[in-house]
């Protein structure tokens, strides 16, 4: 416990930098590690055991949140720049190299790489990090950059908020097993206290932002965020379950150990994965 107690304090003070650099090349600096390192985490799960595929998944992974937005290195490099390099080239031809390139790899290394680890690395090293980049693309998707930043934290709010509220509803009120058979610990009564604490955080966050920001929420957009936090902090719990799963196919307990007492990346953010896309989706219709 007070491990866990010293490094959520420890990743909290690292947020409260990652905010205050939100609009720097900082910001997507985080998310690029952060997408390397959890793609890594599912690739060594795996026990893919090919070194070059674990080097070039990794890498890519950490290359994506970069080629998000055509704003991700403002101040350092102005936008029409950036955008001339990531536009360049269209952003399936880079995929195509990746998987041609490692199922070269497989062929050299046949005598201990199966397809099935070319299959997990490509899912790791596209979808994984896309899911990270989300993070920039929220943040440079609007003319108005407070929106982006506020739709970041109510993805987030969705997944850490749901996740929260069902474990103090679960120790509260829980008495029926959701699905024991993959996370035992997860209750239907506590999967309720979840959605609704999310809900209710999000309308708190909502005040906030309208107390706040040059340009306030309109009621219709308020009751579709409030609407909308209801399936979107289910999917969250999904995210969640979908981890539990692939952490019991590969007999782990952990994704990985970066952050003692909670484990690795992936599980830290193996909710919020599946929200960031939802929200993401939400702000391209209703915004």
């Amino acid at each position: 416990m007070k491990q866990r107690v010293i490094t959520a304090m420890i990743l909290l003070c690292v947020l409260a930098i990652v905010v205050w650099q939100i609009n720097t090349p900082i910001f997507v600096a985080v998310i690029a590690f952060l997408s390397a390192v959890a793609s890594n985490e599912i690739m060594k799960c795996a026990k893919v055991s090919n070194k070059f595929i674990l080097i070039v998944g990794t890498a890519f992974s950490a290359c994506v949140p970069f080629f998000a937005s055509e704003k991700v290195l403002l101040p350092v490099i102005d936008t029409p720049y950036w955008g001339a390099v990531i536009n360049a080239v269209p952003n399936i031809a880079y995929v195509i190299a990746l998987v041609l390139v490692m199922l070269l790899a497989m062929l050299k290394g046949y005598s201990h790489t199966k397809f099935e680890d070319v299959a997990i690395s490509v899912f790791a090293s596209v979808i994984v990090p896309y899911g990270f980049s989300i993070f920039v693309r929220l943040r440079d998707m609007f003319d108005n950059e407070q929106l982006g930043i506020y739709l970041i934290f109510f993805a987030l709010i969705c997944a850490l908020g749901t996740d929260s509220g069902a474990q103090l509803g679960g120790i509260a009120f829980g008495k029926h097993k959701m699905s024991p058979n993959i996370s035992p610990k997860k209750t239907v009564e506590g999967s309720i206290c979840g959605v609704i604490f999310s809900v209710a955080l999000n309308a708190i966050a909502i005040v906030l932002y309208n107390c706040f920001a040059d340009v306030k929420l309109e009621t219709a957009k308020i009751i579709i965020l409030l609407v909308c936090a209801v399936p979107i902090s289910v999917m969250g719990m999904m995210g969640d379950l979908s981890a539990s799963v692939l952490k019991r196919n590969f007999g782990i307990k952990d994704f990985g150990k970066i952050f003692p007492g909670h484990g690795g990346v992936m599980d830290r953010f193996d909710s919020s994965l599946f929200t960031l896309p939802l929200v993401y989706v939400l702000a391209l219709i209703a915004f």
